[in-house]
């Protein structure tokens, strides 16, 4: 039970082992806001079943032809987006495959909105533009429990048939673990600096978000074993990764490992079979599509690691 005093939201309670902060040393900083950051990982790990959960319904989405959309405000809103953006280089997935969306749209990304949080109207409108639908999932973010925006949105989203989850670091209101498909709730902690979410409950959510499209796009086929082999080549970075990807599952040399993702388009994954199989483009497409885009089922286990 909370007194006049306390907020019963976790993410807003003051820290008592923060409590000389302000006189600290720089050194005494970064070992307080350590000391904190340490436990974050195990809160997170408390979550595994409800966070595996999750991966299992986004995959189906995928599977369906849905999407996942992240919708949040603020830091939360800005990790959904950050999330959602890296998913296409280092899956080559659609763009509009995951989706963030922020409270009061892209100018929130660098400057604050004034209100945009507490606009349910707003909320419920994003998730009608968006065209929601029974193959999408919605996961709303809030890490204190109480976004009226998001709350709104995953109403909505609920209402339109698609399926939802919460991600929080404070227990979430009663109506949202009720209506929900899945709660994701991570207690890290009051903050370091009372209230500022994007430090330990930033981390948490990200570790989360992390964790839900890498394990999805894992399931759907997009690495083989823990290798990239899906990832755009948009820079010179990439190109150099794809072709050393070719090489350590093919055995080809630097040269030839070229000409070959050349004749695949880029695609790493349709160079690995062309080479592992000793086909042409068109058969590696079909023998991809033919195992759902798997390739382990196409081409056999990956070679183990390479001493160094």
């Amino acid at each position: 039970m909370t007194d006049a005093f306390t907020d019963a939201r976790l993410t807003e309670r003051r820290n008592p082992r923060t409590l000389g902060i302000d006189v600290a040393s720089p050194l005494e900083i970064v070992d307080l806001i350590g000391a904190e950051d340490a436990g974050v990982a195990a809160a997170v790990a408390k979550a595994r079943v409800e966070i595996a959960r999750v991966v299992e319904l986004v995959e189906e989405a995928f599977r369906a032809g849905g999407r996942l959309l992240y919708v949040g405000a603020g830091t939360s809103g800005r990790l959904g987006v950050l999330d959602a953006a890296e998913c296409p280089p280092t899956f080559g997935s659609s763009p509009e495959m995951v989706v963030g969306i922020i409270a009061g749209g892209a100018r929130a990304l660098v400057r604050s909105v004034e209100g945009a949080e507490d606009d349910v109207n707003a909320g419920i409108a994003v998730m009608d533009g968006e065209r929601v639908g029974p193959n999408d999932v919605v996961i709303g973010i809030a890490a204190s429990g109480t976004t009226p925006y998001v709350r709104a949105a995953l109403s909505r989203a609920g209402t339109l048939g698609a399926r939802t989850a919460f991600v929080s670091c404070t227990e979430p209101p009663p109506l949202l673990r009720d209506t929900c498909d899945v709660c994701i709730t991570v207690l890290v902690g009051p903050e370091v600096v009372t209230g500022s979410t994007r430090m330990k409950a930033g981390t948490a959510t990200k570790l989360v978000l992390n964790t839900i499209t890498t394990g999805a796009m894992i399931r759907i086929g997009k690495t083989y074993g823990n290798l990239m082999v899906d990832l755009r080549a948009w820079n010179d970075k990439l190109v150099d990764r794809s072709r050393r990807i070719l090489m350590d599952t093919t055995g080809l040399d630097r040269d030839a490992a070229g000409r070959i993702i050349e004749a695949a388009g880029g695609s790493v994954k349709l160079a690995i079979v062309m080479a592992r199989r000793g086909v042409g483009r068109e058969e590696a497409e079909r023998l991809l599509d033919e195992h759902r885009g798997v390739l382990r089922l196409v081409v056999g286990d990956p070679p183990p690691v390479r001493a160094s």
